[in-house]
């Protein structure tokens, strides 16, 4: 299992929900943070108490729908002049359920793939090669198991483009320490998912990080987060290195 204490660790979403529980997460394994948000007065609370835990953290804030919010974002962070080793691409909205949904809006599917897919792919390309040069990174982007559901068609269709991404990226780094793969939390109470979700967020922990601590050089797997429910963290990398397997 990788030992994350002193690295450091990009977190979107990380003001609330599972975001919010999985910096907790990672702060007490000993992880440096940086705490996306879209607004820094959203992770106030989330910076106070990583802090709080002895790790190193900073707050960055942008507005994933707008390219050019994320860029200034990437910069801020180069310029903190730290080293960033995994990314937990955790940030993304479901935009409307749509009852009539043969009059799905396009702008269902623009706002979609612009925060579900093209802000996360961005943020992946730019701290890939890093990564790939120093020889370690991890990557788990988050994604959902939506299905024959075209009420949301927006959402599970920028979900199924991330999930295309990932795996062909991953294929590129298949066999080095240099890892991408995918999680979801499945349908939990949060802001995203409604009150009316079987699972607690906190059924979440630790299965959505796992793919940051897997050690076993493969890619492109599908980690979801309720196979691992209830488990210590070491429990569930061993689980994940044991029965999931890359697609390549």
């Amino acid at each position: 299992m990788v030992n994350v204490k002193g690295k450091w660790a990009l977190i979107t979403g990380a003001a609330r929900g599972i975001g919010y529980l999985t910096a907790v997460m990672m702060a007490k394994e000993g992880c440096n943070l940086i705490l996306h948000s879209r607004d820094l007065s959203h992770t106030k609370k989330v910076l106070d108490e990583v802090k709080a835990l002895g790790v190193e953290a900073y707050a960055v804030s942008a507005e994933l729908n707008d390219l050019d919010s994320v860029d200034k974002m990437l910069k801020e962070i180069d310029d903190l002049g730290v080293q960033v080793d995994i990314i937990l691409n955790n940030a993304g909205m479901q935009i409307a359920y749509r009852t009539d949904y043969l009059n799905t809006p396009d702008s269902d599917y623009t706002e979609s793939f612009l925060i579900n897919t093209i802000s996360p792919m961005k943020i992946c390309y730019h701290f890939l090669p890093g990564m790939m040069e120093r020889g370690f990174g991890r990557i788990v982007n988050t994604t959902s198991g939506i299905n024959l559901d075209p009420q949301q068609a927006g959402y599970s269709a920028s979900k199924a483009a991330l999930n295309k991404v990932t795996i062909d990226l991953g294929s590129k780094v298949q066999g080095t320490d240099v890892m991408i793969n995918l999680t979801d939390p499945g349908w939990c109470r949060t802001d995203l998912g409604g009150p009316a979700a079987p699972n607690a967020p906190e059924s979440a922990i630790p299965g959505i990080a796992v793919g940051a601590f897997v050690d076993d050089k493969k890619s492109g797997r599908f980690l979801g987060a309720q196979n691992f429910t209830g488990m210590t963290l070491e429990e569930a990398v061993k689980k994940a290195e044991a029965e999931f397997e890359s697609p390549y």
